[in-house]
């Protein structure tokens, strides 16, 4: 399964171009997905919701840390 990921930018808006940057940065987004939908599956056959399991998706997103941020 090949997935069209988006350009990866910095924050100053310049392209990350690095070959092997993009290689894993395409490969981690591959093996997310995977797992995403793994979860997304494994919920429906249990009967959750799957507005529910879209929304618990979301927000597990939502609480990711960026443990570089600048301050």
């Amino acid at each position: 399964m090949t997935n069209e990921w988006p350009k990866w930018v910095r924050d100053d808006g310049s392209v990350v171009s690095c070959t092997e940057k993009v290689k894993v940065m395409s490969e981690n987004f591959d093996e997310l997905k995977q797992i995403a939908q793994d979860a997304l599956e494994d919920g429906l056959l249990m009967e959750v919701s799957e507005e529910q399991m879209r929304q618990a998706l979301h927000a597990l997103v939502d609480t990711l840390v960026n443990p570089y941020n600048k301050i």
